[in-house]
């Protein structure tokens, strides 16, 4: 339902949506990066227009006829918009062609699914075709395990097809968002040539609380925050939100100007 003055849910402070929108999403008192949907992404990351979706994956969806399982992903469509969790296509940034992914946690916490693994793989396979640097930005609460197996099967589909990109030399950054977890965060998350983490996000495999339990410890203040990796090698960057597009625009001008950009890849057939 539309606020005219939603409230941060870190510090509890009320904004103007207007100013809020101007803002980013960031909440001016405490800095607390609220989370957003895809769509709204889409449009902080590319340029104006230049959003061009991918047919929707051709996969079966309830594939367990998991109960009540169909009514909640009739309920989430409803409610977002979107055929699933995440929106795939191509665009540009500053000019450049890039193929983008977004997962959005308004949809079923943006979980991965048969929908979401096979629509990262389509996205893989037309960026190799048209020889495309792929970004995606993540947010996850790990595998949809109303999907059983085949949620699980997505880690090593979506891992292979980055290999596959990266045997054709081309660049794959992630963008890593509160909050990235689960099987997600074990499969493509964190396979990405530069990782940058949007701050303060939560990223992790295992929830903080279901590790101190299992290892019988207290754990380190801050721990699984997007800092506390950065400092411990897991992430490249933490960057605030207005940070994101021009990093961004660095990573693909800097693959732009590499001696062998415009070479084709060994890999390719020869005519």
């Amino acid at each position: 339902m539309f606020k005219l003055f939603p409230s941060c849910p870190a510090c509890h402070s009320t904004h103007f949506i207007a100013f809020l929108k101007k803002d980013l999403y960031r909440c001016n008192r405490c800095g607390h990066l609220m989370r957003i949907s895809a769509r709204r992404r889409l449009g902080m990351l590319l340029d104006k227009g230049s959003f061009k979706p991918m047919a929707e994956p051709l996969v079966t969806t309830d594939p367990l006829v998991f109960p009540d399982y169909h009514d909640k992903l009739l309920e989430a469509r409803k409610r977002t918009g979107l055929g699933d969790a995440i929106i795939a296509g191509t665009g540009r940034i500053a000019g450049m062609d890039l193929a983008l992914a977004i997962l959005d946690s308004h949809f079923i916490m943006a979980s991965m699914g048969a929908y979401v693994g096979e629509a990262i793989c389509q996205l893989i396979d037309l960026a190799i075709e048209r020889r495309y640097p792929v970004v995606i930005t993540i947010c996850s609460g790990g595998a949809r395990m109303q999907e059983g197996i085949i949620s699980l099967m997505q880690m090593a589909k979506t891992a292979a097809s980055i290999a596959q990109l990266q045997d054709h030399r081309l660049p794959y950054f992630a963008v890593l968002t509160d909050p990235t977890t689960g099987g997600v965060t074990a499969s493509f998350a964190m396979l990405a040539d530069v990782i940058i983490a949007e701050k303060g996000s939560l990223i992790g495999f295992a929830g903080p609380r279901v590790i101190a339990q299992t290892i019988g410890q207290d754990l380190p203040q801050g721990f699984q925050k997007a800092e506390f990796l950065l400092e411990h090698g897991m992430v490249d960057m933490v960057l605030d939100r207005h940070e994101i597009r021009a990093a961004l625009e660095n990573l693909l001008m800097l693959h732009k100007t590499r001696p062998y950009f415009h070479q084709r890849s060994p890999y390719e057939r020869r005519s």
